[in-house]
């Protein structure tokens, strides 16, 4: 497995692994019909990163497959400390470490940004995606109710965070 930042070039590959990992799961903010984005403004999106200079979206490979995606998005003015992390691991990689290598260099790429503490939204059931998330500091700080509805069904999350001023 290979860890490296998304470049335009992966936009096309990237939007058939939403596809995947989409339909594989309803942990994610979408299904199997992904990202409504073409090619052009997927690589639109992932230059977005690139130019940014403090977000930043890494690609987990196996070989020429991407297995996992995860970023970092840094924001602005007074909450410049402040980074939000997105996560997602195709299912037959999971357990396998591809999310924690995902995770371990993300929190690296906050540190280098000045990011001081990083947050993240998790289904109240994902248990496998909390107990990464607690292997590495995070901690629950409160419950968006309702945050997802997927036909009738209303789910609820958990707010997490990762204070890095106290590692």
């Amino acid at each position: 497995m290979e860890i490296r930042q998304a470049l335009p070039q992966d936009a096309e590959r990237l939007i058939q692994y939403l596809r995947i990992v989409g339909g594989e799961t309803d942990n994610l903010t979408f299904g199997a019909e992904g990202f409504p984005a073409s090619i052009d403004e997927e690589a639109a999106f992932i230059r977005s990163y690139l130019d940014d200079g403090r977000s930043v979206m890494l690609l987990a490979w196996d070989d020429d497959q991407i297995i996992g995606c995860g970023s970092i998005s840094a924001m602005g003015r007074r909450m410049s400390h402040r980074g939000e992390i997105a996560i997602s691991v195709r299912k037959s990689y999971w357990g396998r470490g591809a999310g924690s290598a995902l995770m371990s260099s993300l929190i690296e790429q906050a540190g280098r940004a000045d990011i001081e503490i990083i947050s993240l939204e998790v289904r109240c059931d994902n248990k496998r995606a909390i107990h990464l998330y607690e292997k590495f500091g995070f901690r629950r700080i409160g419950t968006f109710p309702a945050f997802f509805r997927i036909g009738n069904e209303y789910i609820d999350f958990d707010i997490m965070v990762l204070d890095l001023r106290k590692i």
